[in-house]
């Protein structure tokens, strides 16, 4: 946890005495000197330093080394605090965040630049003045700790807001795509089109805190599965992913199901769908979209699916002029779930009345039972490939296309 520098409000500085002032006023003349040692020297040896900009280095960080030297020397002169003694170091430490210096560097300049200080001051002491040396020791290190927390602070600050405008950024951009609207510059990488998934996931309704870890969870998880540049409009549900081009659906591994079922649960569903050109994309999330629903309407496991992993049932589903009849073939077995269930698992598990029971822990004479139940209340032949065929349109119709009871 950050400690604000405002939680030092009302603590007084130590005053040093009049030895330890002298001290210090030993020091005034050499600012400049000690300003260099510190750029020049001392901080050459932090890695990472040697990388920075030369005006970054010899103008402006020498520029806060001498502010921090004369602010010390003046707030020993004249004790006491003033309102913007920590203005200037707040601003560098924005300005450092906005270009992206790390702050372990940022610090290790400030906690170094005090060792600087502090050997400079022990080499001015004369012999007797041991305990005013102390005093300033107080004084260094408690100033120290103040402007730290006060550089830590903006530096973080400056570095979240930087963050969310770069997510927002980011989720516009995927948002544009989505809705076909102009991406101008911003959407190059996706001029030849790519990929969209789909991602119903297993947590909505989940507390804000919650469902913010998991976008970022899954966002880890596609940057590392496609290498980065994965735009994501998601939340605790789920939404859509936008892979740049140079990937194909088939490349889509069904591993990624399984990855996102670590972090997502279980019951996490993938839609794939490809588009060849930026101005599919919008097609393609619906397909990716729908592509969830067929597959969880006629029972197949979670996890990710193609379009040719539902290719029939996804036909079968679309709505045309004779939709509504045939979903209401099933309006006699509506309010027995039990027999739909079991008509869905044995539709999916291409009519193998053993693996059904198995699925939904039935003796395989029940299975039967239910299904010459559902035959005897709609008329289907579930003994034939036409009425299968009709049974499958017609769940699919209900949950998926529209039809009566969707």
């Amino acid at each position: 946890m950050v400690l604000s520098s405002h939680a030092y409000a009302g603590d007084a500085l130590p005053v040093p005495g009049a030895v330890a002032r002298a001290i210090a006023a030993r020091c005034e003349t050499r600012v400049n000197v000690l300003a260099r040692r510190m750029t020049r020297d001392a901080f050459a040896r932090l890695p990472g330093y040697d990388e920075l900009p030369s005006d970054v280095k010899d103008v402006e960080i020498a520029a806060t080394a001498r502010h921090g030297l004369r602010l010390f020397l003046d707030r020993v002169a004249v004790p006491g605090e003033a309102p913007g003694d920590y203005e200037y170091f707040r601003e560098r430490a924005a300005q450092r965040a906005d270009e992206g210096m790390p702050l372990r560097l940022l610090l290790s300049t400030h906690l170094l630049g005090t060792q600087v200080l502090w050997r400079a001051l022990r080499d001015v002491t004369r012999r007797g003045e041991e305990a005013a040396l102390a005093e300033l020791s107080d004084f260094l290190f408690t100033a120290q700790e103040r402007i730290v927390a006060a550089v830590t602070e903006t530096y973080l600050d400056e570095r979240a807001a930087i963050l969310a405008e770069r997510r927002e950024e980011r989720r516009s951009l995927a948002r544009a795509l989505l809705e076909g609207a102009p991406v101008g510059e911003e959407g190059a990488a996706f001029g030849g089109g790519g990929v969209v998934l789909f991602l119903s996931l297993s947590s909505g309704g989940a507390p804000p805190v919650a469902s913010r870890r998991l976008v970022r969870r899954v966002q880890a998880v596609l940057d590392r599965a496609f290498g980065g540049g994965v735009l994501t409009l998601l939340d605790g549900a789920g939404g859509h992913a936008v892979v740049p081009g140079g990937i194909d659906v088939i490349e889509v591994p069904y591993e990624l199901g399984v990855l996102l079922a670590e972090v997502c649960g279980s019951g996490v569903r993938v839609g794939v769908a490809g588009s060849e050109g930026v101005d599919g994309i919008p097609a393609a999330a619906r397909t990716a979209e729908e592509v969830v629903r067929v597959a969880r309407a006629c029972g197949r496991p979670a996890g990710l699916h193609r379009l040719d992993d539902v290719l029939l049932e996804y036909h079968l589903s679309r709505p045309s002029a004779g939709s509504e009849r045939i979903a209401a073939l099933l309006e006699p077995v509506v309010e027995r779930p039990e027999l739909t269930e079991t008509l869905r698992a044995y539709l999916e598990l291409r009519q193998d009345r053993r693996a059904t029971g198995r699925r939904l822990s039935l003796h395989p004479n029940t299975v039967d039972n239910r299904l010459a139940r559902v035959s005897a209340l709609t008329g289907l032949d579930l003994t034939s490939s036409y009425g299968t065929a009709l049974a499958l349109a017609a769940l699919l119709l209900r949950e998926v296309g529209g039809g009566p009871g969707a």
